[in-house]
């Protein structure tokens, strides 16, 4: 109950909204029902709200397209203004609009991050350096301190702590809260979403209205490669792309260009921190100059494991 009225608080409602939720049969399924007993204006319609952790209809990773199709269809059939599905543990969840459009998380760090913002005091917020370009320029928009950091929680959480961040966002749909012992919650992100949408300073305007136009430059999403020599790699790219702008903040991250430009394109190659990958993460000014660096950097390292787009 406690935990509940906690992750409760962060939602402030302003008018009736209607969603889609699927659980995964995780945690989330378990600890959802006392939260939304506290918000009487948010209609939900569910699924696989029973925990089990045999997971018998699908994965629970919210990230994979065909998981999403699975709360896609349930917003389509009950007509929810967006939808939301959580992962295992439910400290990740991943949105779709009211079309079924998938919101990347990136872009959901840029419609949030506003709300965690003090102009005067210039709030620090900090996010992953794979997330679009979108999520630096809306956080400085709005009177924040973008702080660009490395991939994964403990640098995250140590960033937001050192200078004092009241938010935080990654790629992977893991969001961070200061006032959630800088702890991420995929609930306390829902929560806020609801904030977001039901705000009247949102003017009644759809998910897909606002992220709209955060959606102005064009992302290959993370494409992943099995590669030998993973530090050899990185430092054959590091030679090939020197007339770059550089930085080793993780991995290495090229920029080409400058933003705004017609032709403007950056990518980031990294090892992964949990499976023998490099990852690569590449954003451009159109969708044509995406797909031909795009295409480059795959002669360069081999054939991609998986690839998406966002």
């Amino acid at each position: 109950d406690a935990y509940a009225k906690h992750v409760a608080g962060f939602a402030k409602i302003g008018r009736p909204i209607h969603v889609a939720i699927d659980a995964a049969n995780g945690m989330a399924g378990h600890t959802l029902p006392g939260i939304l007993g506290r918000l009487s204006s948010v209609r939900a319609t569910t699924m696989l709200m029973v925990p089990d952790g045999r997971f018998p209809v699908h994965e629970a990773n919210p990230l994979k397209e065909d998981v999403l199709d699975h709360v896609r269809a349930l917003l389509k059939k009950s007509h929810a203004e967006f939808g939301v599905s959580f992962d295992g543990d439910a400290d990740r969840c991943c949105f779709v609009d009211d079309t079924g459009a998938t919101v990347s998380a990136d872009l959901m760090t840029a419609l949030l991050a506003p709300r965690f913002i003090d102009r005067a005091q210039q709030t620090p917020i900090v996010y992953d350096l794979r997330s679009s370009w979108v999520v630096k320029e809306e956080i400085a928009k709005a009177g924040g301190t973008p702080l660009r950091d490395r991939v994964g929680h403990s640098f995250i959480k140590a960033t937001m702590r050192k200078r004092g961040a009241r938010f935080g966002g990654e790629l992977s749909g893991h969001f961070y809260f200061a006032d959630n012992y800088t702890c991420d919650s995929g609930e306390i992100a829902f929560a806020c979403a609801l904030s977001l949408l039901t705000d009247p300073a949102s003017g009644g305007r759809k998910l897909s209205e606002l992220v709209r136009g955060l959606r102005r430059y064009h992302a290959t999403g993370e494409i992943n490669f099995h590669v030998a020599d993973k530090n050899a790699a990185i430092a054959e790219l590091k030679q090939r792309y020197a007339q770059g702008r550089q930085d080793e903040l993780d991995g290495i991250t090229v920029e080409f260009g400058e933003l705004g430009a017609r032709e403007w394109w950056w990518f980031n190659v990294r090892a992964s921190n949990t499976e023998p990958l490099l990852r690569l993460n590449l954003e451009a000014s159109t969708a044509a100059l995406r797909d031909a660096k795009r295409d480059e950097l795959i002669a360069c390292l081999g054939e991609p494991e998986t690839a998406g787009a966002h």
